[in-house]
């Protein structure tokens, strides 16, 4: 291997090739609320974290009810059920987006009402990616935890643990990743590149990236006695590595999971524009339901919780961005795409891609961050992370509601923090009854111009 692919690599698992199949956008867009449907809209608010170190709530009109002067990684409200009844309190850093020292609970006036850091290994959260309050009062909280991995390197190596910290700050169960490398499905090829590039050491938020973690909740595959999805076990996925599993919270074993690795179908086709000549290509296709295929990248994943169309299914926000060892092949036109999927059959029930809105596939594209969360009227929402854009799909595809984040600030892994960008890591969307009553909010409809007519006037 050479030394120049090995620095390819690690500079992968940092996540500064996150973006290597770039896409070109236009450079003036227009920004807030471009389309609304109320009619077809799941109605709420949507609260998100901006680069510019504020946290936003906002309606479908695209006003900002409120702002919290800190983010989060992700910005998230808690649902008033697990805080006795209380509106309006946000899980945010004190400090910065990455590995940050203090996490806290705020309430809707900001006044800090719980935090963890000093109490943490080594004085510092060091929290990344996610974090959740559980009805029992505990905060599970997604920490890099630097440490010797013997398999991998005699040098300290990123690594990601999970912690259930008590109200008191005292962790009362722990589960770190690198002790369950075997059970994730890593070939035998994937775990020698791995030794190779960690060999040195490796510093970064985790070398598998573990961007998602979710208690799967009340569910009818626990109810029919299937004890692998009790509400309790732990979802989590690998940006890296490209695997969705499920930890059995008793034991911290791994007990269901998809992927990282999926046959690729190969298809011989005209390359168009070139005669006769010839190309490979993977096969995707968009039938639905269909057996699982390879996911590359993915965010987010989650069991649809009770009560929501599609419970019980897993749904996923598919990057299709560079990962995996080996790294994975990619379609030729690449996209993004959102994927429910049954998980006892391992199959696709539903899907959306930009083709289900009438475009082309690449007019969907987060290579990383981003999410997907179905709504109470079967609709879905999707933050188009990379983009910064936040929209609203109906079952169909149909786009019924959507919002350019026009709030600027330093982009991820650019050399300069002059470069900027509209990024949103995770959207989440927010009932109306979550904040304090009497919290304004607008449901004026937005019809989009034709875009062959839209145009900026010459000399304003």
């Amino acid at each position: 291997m050479t030394r120049g692919f090995r620095l390819a690599l690690q500079a992968m698992l940092s996540c500064s090739l996150c973006v290597t199949t770039a896409l070109a956008g236009p450079s003036i867009y227009p920004t807030g609320v471009t389309i609304y449907d109320p009619a077809k809209a799941y109605n709420c608010y949507v609260v998100f974290g901006t680069a510019d170190g504020i946290s936003r709530l906002i309606d479908m009109n695209g006003n900002e009810v409120h702002l919290w002067p800190y983010v989060g990684f992700p910005t998230e409200i808690l649902d008033p059920k697990v805080i006795g009844g209380k509106r309006g309190h946000v899980l945010v850093h004190l400090d910065k987006f990455f590995n940050d020292k203090t996490i806290a609970e705020l309430d809707w006036d900001s006044n800090v009402v719980w935090q963890w850091g000093d109490q943490a290994p080594g004085g510092a959260v060091l929290q990344n990616h996610d974090w959740n309050r559980l009805p029992n009062g505990n905060t599970l909280v997604v920490a890099t935890l630097t440490h010797v991995i013997a398999a991998f390197s005699d040098k300290p190596i990123s690594d990601q643990a999970i912690y259930e910290v008590s109200p008191t700050g005292n962790i009362v169960w722990k589960w770190v990743a690198s002790d369950h490398i075997k059970e994730f499905g890593i070939s035998a090829e994937g775990l020698n590149i791995l030794r190779t590039v960690l060999a040195d050491g490796f510093n970064g938020v985790g070398f598998l990236t573990i961007n998602d973690m979710e208690p799967i909740g009340p569910n009818r595959w626990a109810d029919a006695g299937d004890a692998r999805f009790t509400p309790d076990n732990i979802v989590i996925d690998s940006r890296e590595a490209s695997f969705i599993v499920i930890i059995e919270k008793k034991t911290g074993k791994i007990v269901w999971r998809l992927g990282p690795d999926y046959p690729t179908i190969w298809r011989t086709s005209p390359r168009p524009g070139f005669g006769a000549e010839l190309r490979q290509e993977p096969v995707f296709s968009d039938t639905v339901p269909r057996p699982m295929d390879q996911t590359s990248g993915q965010h987010d994943a989650h069991i649809i919780p009770e009560g929501l169309p599609g419970s019980g299914n897993l749904l996923v926000f598919d990057n299709e961005g560079p990962s995996g060892f080996p790294t994975i092949r990619l379609s030729h036109h690449i996209g993004s795409r959102v994927l429910e999927i049954d998980p006892i059959k391992k199959e696709i029930v539903w899907q959306y891609t930009a083709e289900d809105s009438g475009q082309p596939d690449w007019a969907f594209f987060s290579a990383f961050i981003s999410s997907a969360r179905r709504l109470p009227n079967g609709n879905t929402l999707i933050d188009e992370g990379m983009n910064g854009r936040i929209f609203q799909v109906t079952p169909k595809g149909e786009i019924v509601w959507e919002y350019v984040n026009p709030h600027l600030g330093p982009a991820i892994a650019a050399r300069s923090e002059q470069v900027q960008s509209n990024w949103v890591y995770r959207a989440q969307p927010i009932p109306y009854d979550w904040v304090p009553t009497g919290t304004p909010h607008s449901e004026t409809p937005v019809t989009p111009p034709t875009l062959s007519d839209f145009h900026i006037p010459v000399g304003k």
